[in-house]
């Protein structure tokens, strides 16, 4: 039976944090949908969908758990507004990505500790060192979440940043064909989205602020807040200076683009340059060991024969 104990223990952790993947991975799936829903809700003249509207019965009581500890008090409104904005930036554009993320993170917190108390449990066995193992298990629920949601901010805003040069240049175009900047942002935002969703994405939001905003600067200082992406507080530095002293638009918009581009050319370059010391450990393991006894192997052999003899 004790055996059994360690496996056991390692298929419960493997059990909830697959199962925190694939609430994260509907919660966006989730989120897709209802937005869809709404906009063809809008669209027909159709009321808004209500909370909670769109999600799997699951989804939604974990959205209800994680929506009444945001407004119990227990966490600050900085707090909130830090986690919305870190969700934001991860791709969790609908509404329910802050009740989702803090009602999961509290499932976790709670289900691998009581899955580590349970399953010795069940296997008739007692941990040697249960309330460590109950802590370990406490953390990596408290620190799963966080992580995965690091993670997915990481690629969107990569995603991001590779997508701006385009979406830059494409603003030149449509800024030399006689388009202003709002109509040349929800140009470029509505052509771009099949190629860099992100950027399409943020580009939209932007438009739409800048349609209700009666300052159109706001709009744009909210898009490079936002992101936190120094690219994106540029182009938005860059429009509003254009704005403020009537400069051409479409010939700083393309030296921007020159410059985003020149940029990332010598971030290749430098990871170009780092290979060499990057293969150097690849090569002493794995080459070396071959290459010497391609070249010393014939004169061992020889040896070796030599003194069997």
């Amino acid at each position: 039976m004790s055996t059994l104990l360690v496996p056991g223990l390692a298929a419960g952790f493997a059990g909830l944090l697959c199962l925190g993947l694939l609430l994260y991975r509907e919660m966006r799936d989730a989120e897709r949908i209802a937005a869809r829903l709404r906009a063809v809700r809008h669209d027909t003249g159709v009321a808004v969908a209500a909370r909670g509207d769109g999600l799997p019965p699951v989804l939604s009581l974990i959205t209800s758990i994680g929506e009444a500890i945001a407004r119990s008090g227990a966490l600050s409104n900085k707090t909130l507004e830090e986690l919305r904005q870190t969700l934001h930036v991860a791709g969790f554009h609908g509404p329910h990505g802050l009740g989702l993320f803090v009602g999961t993170k509290l499932l976790l917190v709670t289900g691998l500790p009581a899955a580590t108390f349970v399953v010795p449990l069940l296997l008739g066995r007692t941990l040697p060192q249960q309330p460590i193992f109950l802590a370990v298990a406490a953390a990596v629920g408290l620190l799963a979440p966080d992580k995965v949601v690091q993670s997915l901010r990481k690629r969107y805003l990569r995603a991001l940043e590779n997508g701006i040069p385009d979406a830059l240049d494409m603003m030149v175009i449509c800024g030399q064909a006689g388009l202003g900047m709002e109509a040349s942002i929800e140009r470029v935002g509505i052509e771009i989205r099949h190629a860099h969703p992100a950027v399409a994405a943020e580009l939209m939001r932007t438009a739409h602020e800048m349609q209700v905003n009666a300052d159109t600067r706001v709009a744009l200082v909210n898009f490079g807040k936002r992101t936190g992406l120094d690219s994106a507080r540029r182009l938005a530095t860059v429009m509003i200076q254009s704005m403020q002293y009537g400069t051409p638009l479409s010939q700083a918009l393309r030296q921007l683009s020159a410059e985003q581009r020149q940029e990332m050319l010598a971030k290749f370059e430098a990871r170009a340059g780092r290979l060499p010391v990057m293969l150097t450990l690849p090569m002493i393991i794995f080459i070396l060991p071959c290459v010497f006894l391609i070249v010393a192997g014939p004169a061992m052999v020889d040896v070796y024969r030599t003194m069997m003899k």
